[in-house]
């Protein structure tokens, strides 16, 4: 992939989980785990966004302990900004809670996620005329149900399960829905199962010029988190 870049400001790295369970009511469909960004967040204050951040120094690390190789720091750092924000880890046995006496790296060192449990379904770079820019990789997972979200309480202050039909109707672009973020969920609208959400590649484009300046990447500090 090709990514043009800004002089001043080099795209942080960054990863993000696409959290997708069978819908648990009629009619049949897929549900993907959303939080809401607390009000005194540096970065993107009451938007809605997938779990996941930037990569940390300690992410190679991780990768090498979970996964065997150093290279999949993106894996590693999605693995762990899931568990940060909203309390759940994923293991070689599936997406679970934490518990509260357990520590969310120890627990997931016991039995460390395979590669396959993350599906890359998109790539997207910040385009170049913003101040803020992350070259994020969107991991999808699969859920069960009945595995409830417990937000940070500090970037986070909400956590749901919705349709992303419904995500749409009620958030708008550049409101508080990010392109990244709005395009996901588009695609994922189509998905009739959490196969086809697991299988998705999506194309990242470019973000429409019109309200980009409303976007939060637009006049945020570079070293701000991106979503």
């Amino acid at each position: 992939m090709s990514v043009r870049h800004n002089r001043e400001v080099e795209p942080k790295p960054a990863a993000t989980v696409v959290v997708t369970r069978a819908s648990a009511r009629p009619p049949a469909g897929v549900e993907v785990l959303l939080l809401r960004r607390a009000a005194r967040s540096r970065f993107a204050p009451g938007f809605v966004v997938f779990p996941g951040g930037a990569q940390e120094p300690g992410d190679e690390d991780l990768a090498e302990r979970w996964f065997g190789d150093a290279r999949e720091v993106s894996r590693a750092c999605a693995v762990r900004e899931l568990a940060e924000e909203t309390g759940l880890v994923l293991t070689g046995s599936g997406l679970r809670e934490l518990a509260t006496s357990e520590r969310p790296f120890d627990a997931i060192a016991v039995d460390p996620p395979a590669h396959e449990q993350l599906h890359e379904v998109a790539r997207w770079v910040a385009p170049e005329f913003l101040t803020v820019r992350f070259d994020a990789s969107f991991f999808a997972v699969a859920a069960t149900g009945g595995l409830d979200v417990h937000p940070d309480g500090v970037e986070t202050d909400l956590g749901w399960w919705a349709r992303p039909g419904d995500v749409l109707a009620e958030h708008g672009l550049f409101e508080t829905l990010m392109w990244p973020t709005y395009r996901t969920l588009q695609a994922i609208e189509e998905c009739a199962s959490v196969d086809e959400v697991l299988g998705l590649r999506i194309r990242q484009g470019e973000p429409p010029l019109r309200g980009a300046s409303r976007s939060p990447e637009w006049h945020e500090p570079a070293e701000s988190p991106p979503p």
